[in-house]
């Protein structure tokens, strides 16, 4: 389960990924309460514009970002984005502070994170290959995740109580001081030991490589498709848990507990796929299947605590599928297409918010937050169906030799791929070394 610890840079990455990421929570937690109950007098469709604000550069830099994760040095790119994204927390803490910080100015200030974003999130993903090499990719992107929602579960419980305590404005700086442990990590490691990286010859390295590239894999398009659906209409949790958290008369406290329930069943979904030798498709679909129906179920959870014991389920689900899809896409993507095809991945996943989180808002202002949790379930339901038939109408899926009714799901058929001609060029000189 914890293989990848053995790497040294590995080790650092974690560490300092661990305590960002709980800075990473707290803002979220901080951002949204701000933005229902500070600038506006409850308004979900405020936050999912917010959201949409934040999380659309990466579907409109998509070819730019993924070209750039592939053709510049990955750990001075980190560098720049991470540090870019410290100073906007502090920007908007300081705002806050100072009480001049306004619904169309965060919106703004959503958007440059957006943008720092859209380029810190491909080369971020792209750069564990390169810390671990491809043999330990898919468990290492496991444990990222389960980094990831270790903090989920302290963040938004700390954050929760700072918002209290102290307001909302120092949330945003603290969060700004994590950013530190990142970049510390970043300069700690040794670069003699990263993987050299196969890059395009200069004037190679085409944008709509990537986009080619997953368009002649079938089972790709089906992973992104899946991931469209859960991304635009599914995976709206500040929406559902503010939402919600109102619905059941609770104050930002009781919104923070709702994250850590989700975060519980996240950690555990990540562990569980960190165990697994490889990332499959058919765990995509299941998961987004079991998303959809624990979903609808609490939509129907009459009392809080109810509601809460769901959300751990709702988490588990949640981060499997995403696990295993991110996992799935970098295991079995040409190294020198890698970064484009992940910005598209990450640009499916998080470009569909702009899409799917108005949408969402919108219906829990008019219709309530359960109507709005039901469209998100059917949103898993749908997806998991495309997964489905996507394995029968491949020949993956057929009856068992020995047991009568029992369905077995071939994962060595090959899968037909049309390449774009790519030149790989020669391997960096040296790993470590600025593009």
């Amino acid at each position: 389960m914890f293989r990848s610890l053995g790497v040294f840079n590995y080790r650092v990455w974690f560490l300092g990924a661990l305590i960002s990421n709980v800075g990473a929570w707290m803002q979220s937690t901080a951002q949204d309460w701000v933005v229902l109950t500070e600038l506006t007098d409850h308004d979900a469709t405020a936050v999912g514009i917010t959201m949409a604000c934040q999380f659309g550069p990466p579907l409109v830099l998509v070819g730019v970002t993924g070209w750039v994760a592939d053709r510049f040095d990955r750990r001075t790119l980190l560098f720049l984005t991470q540090g870019s994204l410290g100073i906007l927390s502090v920007a908007i803490g300081v705002l806050l502070l100072t009480d001049v910080l306004t619904l169309p100015l965060m919106l703004v200030l959503a958007t440059l994170f957006g943008v720092a974003n859209a380029f810190d999130a491909p080369a971020r993903q792209a750069f564990v290959s390169d810390i671990v090499g491809r043999a330990h990719t898919s468990n290492a992107v496991a444990l990222n995740s389960a980094s990831f929602n270790m903090a989920r579960l302290i963040g938004p419980a700390v954050g929760s109580v700072l918002l209290i305590v102290v307001g909302s404005g120092w949330v945003f700086i603290v969060n700004a001081a994590t950013f530190a442990a990142m970049l510390a990590a970043l300069a700690a490691m040794r670069t003699g030991e990263l993987e050299p990286r196969v890059r395009p010859r200069r004037g190679s390295g085409r944008l709509a490589d990537g986009a080619r590239y997953v368009w002649g894999r079938p089972d790709l398009v089906v992973t992104f498709t899946m991931a469209f659906l859960m991304g635009a209409f599914g995976m709206n949790f500040p929406i559902f848990a503010s939402t919600m958290a109102v619905e059941f008369g609770r104050d930002a406290d009781g919104y923070g507990l709702l994250s850590s329930a989700l975060a519980i069943g996240s950690l555990a979904g990540a562990l569980l796929a960190a165990r697994r030798d490889r990332a499959r498709l058919r765990v995509v679909m299941l998961a987004s299947g079991g998303f959809g129906v624990v979903s609808i179920v609490s939509a129907a959870m009459p009392a809080y605590l109810g509601y809460a014991l769901v959300c751990v389920a709702i988490g588990f689900c949640t981060v499997t599928m995403l696990t295993t899809a991110n996992g799935f896409v970098q295991t079995t993507t040409d190294p020198a297409l890698r970064g484009r095809v992940l910005a598209l991945y990450l640009a499916v996943i998080m470009g569909s918010t702009p899409i799917g989180a108005p949408l969402v808002g919108a219906i829990a202002d008019a219709w309530g937050p359960r109507s709005a949790i039901v469209v998100g379930g059917a949103a898993g339901l749908v997806a998991a169906a495309i997964g489905a038939v996507w394995l029968i109408w491949s020949g993956r899926l057929h009856r068992a030799e020995r047991a009568r009714f029992r369905l077995t799901i071939d994962e060595t058929r090959p899968i037909t791929v049309a390449m774009p001609t790519i030149d790989p060029g020669p391997a960096d000189p040296a790993p470590g070394a600025r593009a």
